[in-house]
């Protein structure tokens, strides 16, 4: 068993495609929960009109997201990926349904005391998504570009996936008695349901595929420590490739890693802090009252999540992957245009314009973030892709960090804004 598929390309190997299947599950699985929190911020803005739910609660999940997720990329070689991976799903299912319970136990009601129940769950979904994030791109960045692409995709899945059913429960619900707060329970429902599901899928499927266990024996003879959890749980005894021959464990340093890739890091703060200073807080607060009226705001978060998803597809086409480092750049700084232009659109503009630029945004972000995920770690060895993947989610949730924090802007000459 050891020695199966040691020999064989891994075009050849059985199992790609079902990978591909299991890692867009898994992608949407470690954010289908915060996107329940943004999607039915509509209800929450009913039970906490007072406290700016989007934008508050943002605030409470990155610096947990973030300060994981450097405490664990500073730790990555020593790590135990399967156990990590598993604890953050497992984290992810309880914190969702923990929702759910806050909910039925308040009965619907707003207040001071609730509100710090929620902001609790909220942080600890920081704390799951920064232990899942990191280790499965870390992970998967061993592994061939096509599951790198098939978890990003599946980030932006749960996203249209979570506005999609949002706007089902709210039609579906909209006239009955409670039925923003019926539809939001089922919405976290089917979250807690995918949240469980991935635990399953990384437990007992995704370490027997294939062409996962042909990366990570592949990984494991490059020096890779992180990886013997898993192989173990495929049901790969042989553990000759697990070697402490330094001449064999020699790779970058983090910091060398950091330094070479050092535009690819910037450029993902840079996507997510102009993404972030927009989505979702700018849609609920700052766009006005409009002809949908309270479904103007959803309608616009699902424009961005259905275009994001769309973005993370089309580096699959090699004529729209953009590969130039300079290039990736210049792509990047330019999206900063649609700051002003979305100040000026809400001014002045109609529903049309906005929702054009909220697709744009979408698109963009989604296009580029994978650009950059599959080009990176080309030319690594699996120790040093996997330590490149976590230090590049670094730089990704700390631009999300940052673009949360310049949200607040918008607030600036507002009335009543605080």
């Amino acid at each position: 068993m050891g020695d199966t598929y040691e020999n064989q390309p891994p075009e050849k190997l059985q199992g790609k495609y079902p990978a591909m299947v299991v890692c867009c599950i898994l992608g949407i699985g470690s954010l289908v929960a915060w996107n329940s929190m943004l999607t039915i911020a509509d209800y929450y803005y009913q039970v906490f009109p007072d406290y700016h739910p989007s934008r508050v609660l943002t605030l409470v999940y990155q610096p947990f997201a973030l300060g994981t997720i450097v405490i664990l990329t500073y730790h990555e070689s020593k790590m135990n990926t399967r156990k990590r991976n598993l604890i953050g799903y497992t984290l992810f299912t309880i914190s969702t349904f923990l929702l759910i319970v806050l909910d039925l136990a308040t009965k619907g009601r707003g207040g001071v005391g609730p509100y710090i129940g929620l902001c609790t769950v909220v942080a600890s979904f920081g704390l799951a998504d920064a232990t899942v994030q990191g280790g499965m791109i870390g992970d998967l960045s061993l592994m061939c570009p096509e599951l790198v692409q098939s978890f990003m995709a599946g980030l932006a899945v749960a996203g249209a996936l979570t506005s999609a059913l949002r706007l089902t429960t709210k039609a579906a619900f909209e006239k009955s008695n409670g039925g923003q707060r019926k539809g939001a329970m089922i919405f976290l429902a089917i979250s807690t349901f995918i949240e469980f599901l991935c635990v399953l899928l990384y437990a007992y499927v995704f370490p027997k595929l294939p062409i996962v266990k042909y990366y990570r024996r592949k990984a494991a003879s490059e020096g890779s420590k992180t990886v013997s959890a898993d192989l173990a749980a495929a049901g790969i005894q042989n553990t000759s490739d697990l070697t402490d021959d330094d001449s064999k464990n020699q790779r970058l340093t983090n910091k060398e890693l950091l330094l070479q890739n050092i535009d690819y890091a910037v450029n993902l703060f840079l996507i997510y802090v102009c993404t972030l200073s927009i989505f979702p807080g700018f849609l609920y607060e700052n766009t006005g009252k409009h002809g949908l009226g309270d479904w103007y705001a959803l309608v616009l978060v699902a424009m961005y999540n259905c275009w994001d998803l769309v973005g993370r597809y089309t580096p699959l086409l090699k004529w729209l992957k953009i590969e130039n480092r300079k290039l990736i750049t210049i792509a990047v700084l330019s999206r900063y245009l649609l700051i002003p232009a979305f100040y000026f659109t809400a001014k002045y503009g109609d529903q049309g314009y906005m929702i054009m630029l909220i697709s744009v945004l979408g698109l963009t972000n989604g296009h580029l973030t994978v650009c950059i995920m599959t080009i990176a770690p080309k030319g690594y060895k699996g120790p040093e892709q996997n330590a490149l993947g976590n230090l590049l989610v670094i730089f990704l949730l700390g631009g999300i960090f940052a673009g949360v924090a310049l949200d607040w802007l918008w607030l600036i000459g507002k009335k009543d804004a605080f």
